[in-house]
C-alpha cells in the first residue's frame, strides 16, 4: 500500500472520500493511503453515514489530521475490518507515548471526550475508510480531545500510522497468498 502526507492544508468536507481521489489529487496510484491537516466540516450532502445523516448530526473540527483509505477489489466487511485496524493501530500508538485510550467501534475515547471521527463505505470501483482525528479542540460540537492534548505533533504521527497501517496491510496480503486451500 502506498502512502502520502500532504503538507498542503486541505480542508474536510466529505467530497475528498470519492474514487480515486489520490490518484486524480496527488499522483498516488492503486491501494493508498494519504493524510493532510485542514479542518472538518461535513456538509449534509456529503455525509456518508446514515445515522449521521438522519439525526442532521454535526461532524465539525477547526483542525484535524485526515486520512483517505482507498483500496481495490474489497467489500464493505474488509474495508470497515481495516477501518477498525487502523483505528486500533492510533490507539497502540498512543498507547506508547502512555495515553491510554478507549476503542468504541470506530472511535477513540479519552475519558467522556471523543479523539476520531471516522467512516467506510465503497464506491463502484474501490472500498474508502476517512479517518480524521482532532489536532486541537476548537470548533468541535461534542466533548473533544486532541492530539495537542497529548504532546503529539500530528505531521510525524500521521507518517508513522501511514507507515504502520502500510505495512500491516501489506502483511495481511501475504498472508491470505501463502495459504494452501483445505
Amino acid at each position: 500500500m502506498k502512502y502520502k502526507f500532504i503538507a498542503e492544508q486541505i480542508n474536510y468536507d466529505g467530497s475528498e472520500l470519492k474514487p480515486l481521489y489520490a490518484y486524480v489529487n496527488h499522483k498516488l496510484h492503486g491501494d493508498s493511503i494519504v493524510s493532510f491537516i485542514g479542518s472538518c466540516d461535513v456538509s449534509l450532502k456529503h455525509m456518508v453515514d446514515a445515522e449521521d445523516f438522519v439525526v442532521q448530526a454535526k461532524i465539525k473540527s477547526d483542525k484535524m489530521l485526515h486520512f483517505i483509505v482507498e483500496i481495490f477489489g474489497q467489500n464493505l466487511m474488509t474495508a470497515v475490518s481495516l477501518q477498525r485496524l487502523l483505528v486500533s493501530i492510533v490507539q497502540i500508538m498512543l498507547l506508547e507515548k502512555g495515553h491510554l485510550l478507549k476503542r468504541t467501534g470506530d472511535d477513540l475515547y479519552f475519558g467522556n471526550k471523543k479523539l476520531s471521527v471516522s467512516i467506510a463505505s465503497c464506491s463502484t470501483v474501490s472500498s474508502m475508510i476517512h479517518l480524521g482525528l482532532n489536532v486541537g479542540n476548537e470548533g468541535t460540537p461534542v466533548a473533544t480531545c486532541a492530539l495537542n492534548d497529548f504532546g503529539i505533533e500530528a505531521a510525524q504521527f500521521s507518517k508513522d500510522l501511514m507507515q504502520r497501517f502500510s505495512e500491516e496491510y501489506k502483511s495481511i496480503i501475504e498472508a491470505a497468498q501463502k495459504v494452501r486451500p483445505l
